[in-house]
């Protein structure tokens, strides 16, 4: 199988070709093949083990199936759900010669959105998929927006059942040339059509014989190929503290740390850094890595901060360059996705995670919610009215007043500091996915300037 060469660091610090790690998601309308796809994925590339692959055999031929269908290797998780667990999204692991993966596969109907969001919103991938016979339907729309909402850098679509249509590069080139439109409207920068038959196994790990017409990667060609190291590294250094380390011992009386993950950028010793919200500057005396001093420490590594000057630091604290530090705010505007099934209402207080830090908020406004895959949607989405506020699975725009300046980034330019939640603060669950700024556009979104407010049970911002 022939493979294409590429090189420099990845996410985690490893030459791709090495050991590098992509994390993808997998995304598509019912019936459309996912799960069989996702199957093929793992018996091709030799990763499902002897006894998993005697199962799905053996349940096969209970089935009076020739073959074995790769569709029962996630067959478990549909048991489950029948048994009333309640599972978000399936991760897969799995890893070839050239790369490690990291799967998230994604449930495919529409009432299942909020999964999708929460599957594929720290992918660097997503296979979008689509039946060759139906091409570009409504929730294939809706799965490309959602990608570009969540700014995943690289998306694929994966045409299959191309075997159902007879390898007609015919059938292919209108199904791909139209979802590129779609997602360039999106703001999508890039997207790789591959047509394929996960059935029969064309074009997943091997190449088709029955398609010489296409002469592009394979699927697994393209995973292991494609290159994430740049977008780990964009952007400036952002360290969201987690913990602050004081032994206080006789070996180390003095110590004082900071141990976080490096969430973007790079950090080096000797480097002006600004603490915020605070503001308070300082330079970077020493890091460690387990125990070791380093000289840099660069996304996603985990590492401990120590500081030249002795500031007040804790946990929710972002320690950032002091010449490329985000500004701070107390108004926000941000694209929500509701996960829950309680509506998010004008009016309503929650508490806002962001990164290592929770405030209290107060929803202002919701200036409307997005239609994403209706009927007039085609050439992108529309903005709704939104009187009744956001029900679940909705995504719209919310304008928010919390009660603690946040260093917050705009979502199309930091996906880690972009991104918070909004949380129940009587029971604590999630109720809403939030990215900082505007949808699609990557404008930043800039609150309104009204001075702090009291609301009736004193909640004084």
């Amino acid at each position: 199988m022939s493979t294409t060469t590429v090189t420099g660091p990845s996410a985690d610090g490893h030459p791709v070709g090495a050991a590098s790690l992509l994390r993808f998601a997998t995304a598509g309308s019912v019936d459309d093949g996912k799960s069989t796809l996702v199957g093929r994925l793992l018996h091709d590339s030799k990763s499902v083990l002897a006894d998993q692959l005697e199962a799905v055999e053996h349940a096969s031929r209970s089935r009076g199936r020739a073959a074995p269908d790769l569709a029962l290797l996630t067959d478990g998780l549909r048991a489950e759900r029948e048994q009333g667990i309640t599972i978000d999204v399936a991760y897969r692991y799995f890893a070839t010669p050239r790369r490690r993966f990291i799967l998230a596969d994604t449930p495919g109907h529409v009432q299942y959105t909020r999964n999708m969001v929460t599957g594929a919103s720290t992918a660097e991938l997503t296979v979008v998929l689509v039946d060759a016979r139906n091409g570009v339907v409504e929730q294939t729309r809706r799965h490309a927006a959602v990608a570009a909402l969540l700014r995943v850098p690289h998306v694929v679509l994966a045409v299959n059942k191309m075997d159902l249509v007879g390898y007609s590069e015919s059938v292919f080139a209108p199904i791909a040339d139209g979802f590129a439109a779609y997602a360039a409207s999106l703001g999508v920068p890039e997207v790789t059509a591959i047509p394929i038959s996960a059935l029969a196994g064309d074009n997943v790990v091997t190449p088709s014989a029955a398609m010489d017409w296409y002469t592009g990667p394979t699927l697994l060609e393209h995973l292991e190929g494609v290159e994430v190291a740049a977008d780990a590294d964009a952007g400036p250094a952002r360290f969201p503290v987690q913990y602050v380390i004081r032994p206080q011992t006789a070996e180390h009386p003095d110590y004082r740390g900071y141990a976080g993950q490096v969430v973007s950028g790079e950090l080096r010793v000797g480097q002006a850094v600004t603490v915020l919200p605070s503001g308070r500057t300082s330079t970077i005396e020493a890091i460690d890595a387990l125990g070791e001093p380093v000289d840099t420490a660069r996304a996603p590594q985990s590492v401990t901060v120590r500081l030249a000057d002795d500031l007040d630091v804790s946990r929710g604290d972002l320690i950032a360059p002091a010449d490329d530090a985000p500004a701070t705010t107390q108004d926000v505007t941000a694209t929500v996705c509701h996960l829950s099934e309680r509506p998010l209402a004008a009016g309503a207080r929650v508490l806002l995670r962001h990164t290592t830090r929770t405030v209290k908020a107060i929803v202002k406004d919701i200036p409307h919610r997005l239609d994403i895959a209706g009927a007039d949607a085609a050439d992108g989405p529309v903005r709704r009215p939104a009187p009744d506020g956001l029900a679940v699975n909705d995504i719209g725009q919310v304008v928010l007043r919390v009660s603690e300046p946040l260093p917050l980034d705009a979502y199309a330019d930091s996906r880690r500091t972009g991104s918070f939640i909004l949380i129940d603060p009587a029971d604590g669950t999630t109720l809403t996915a939030g990215m900082a700024g505007r949808a699609f556009d990557g404008a930043d979104g800039e609150g309104t300037d009204g001075a702090a407010e009291q609301d009736a049970d004193g909640w004084d911002f």
